[in-house]
């Protein structure tokens, strides 16, 4: 076939680059707004780096006795327990849905792919009803409870098992005289374990982002996550307008864990699949 011309062979490139520069932009503004003091931040050129980044970190801790790490803390506990615990159930889960065959499994599995099409905003009032019956709302077990069972997690952890745990492998370890549950944690578990990181770091970033279901459970501040204390230090800066360079400071200083987490996945994600090309 003739080469296509090259406009066309450039549009595709544009649009990535469009749609880079559509996610990168308001990164770079908070990157370089967190740089200003209260005074630059109104007065002086958008892009133009400022000189007060130091103050406002100090600012920030200091703010309420270092309230603002004490919501970072919350962030990390739920989203890393909450993760965790979510990358658990969603293995069982689509280990038992990829390699099982059992009445009602495809009915299962199309009501998760319904729950994966549900809007957060739709549960939520039904959770809070739910966690308020059994007392839990204003706890921190009422943000982490909502989200251990994730439909689009253990849909992608089904996928993953069906195309990476051989059925022959499975039935050499029961002729072995393997238990299922052994079976499951020494053989299907590692094979599954790429899929699983993938699992693990959508529910960390979702839950760390979260801000609907702790913003309708919580009415402590103190347990706020990051999300929910920033949108409180937002709204007080309608009335101090010096607040605002402590949103930004505290949004960019929120979004250095996520960076760290998907450099060491990612480096974990590599080595790992090149151990199982390896092994295979």
């Amino acid at each position: 076939m003739p080469p296509a011309p090259r406009r066309f062979a450039l549009a595709p490139t544009a649009a990535l680059l469009l749609g880079a520069l559509y996610c990168l932009l308001p990164v770079a503004w908070i990157l370089v707004a967190s740089t200003k003091s209260g005074s630059e931040l109104f007065s002086t050129f958008t892009f133009l780096p400022g000189t007060g980044f130091a103050d406002n970190v100090a600012d920030l801790s200091a703010y309420r006795d270092g309230v603002y790490w004490k919501w970072m803390a919350n962030s990390a506990l739920y989203a890393g327990v909450g993760a965790l615990l979510s990358t658990g159930v969603s293995a069982v889960s689509g280990y038992a849905l990829a390699v099982y065959r059992f009445r009602g499994r495809e009915s299962i599995f199309n009501i998760l792919l319904a729950g994966v099409l549900m809007p957060p905003v739709i549960l939520a009032v039904p959770q809070y009803l739910l966690m308020a019956k059994a007392d839990l709302t204003d706890s921190y077990l009422s943000v982490m409870l909502p989200v251990i069972l994730s439909p689009y997690g253990v849909y992608l952890a089904r996928i993953y098992a069906t195309a990476a745990v051989p059925g022959d492998v499975i039935e050499a370890g029961r002729m072995d005289g393997g238990g299922e549950w052994r079976i499951f944690r020494t053989i299907a578990l590692p094979m599954m374990l790429p899929g699983l990181v993938t699992v693990f770091l959508f529910q960390f970033v979702a839950i760390w982002n979260n801000f609907l279901l702790p913003y309708i459970m919580l009415g402590d501040d103190e347990k706020f996550p990051v999300t929910l204390g920033l949108f409180t230090l937002l709204q007080q800066g309608s009335s101090t307008p010096a607040l605002y360079t402590l949103v930004i400071t505290g949004a960019l200083l929120a979004i250095v864990p996520l960076i760290a987490l998907f450099l060491v996945i990612q480096r974990f994600w590599s080595l790992d699949l090149l151990s199982g090309a390896v092994k295979s």
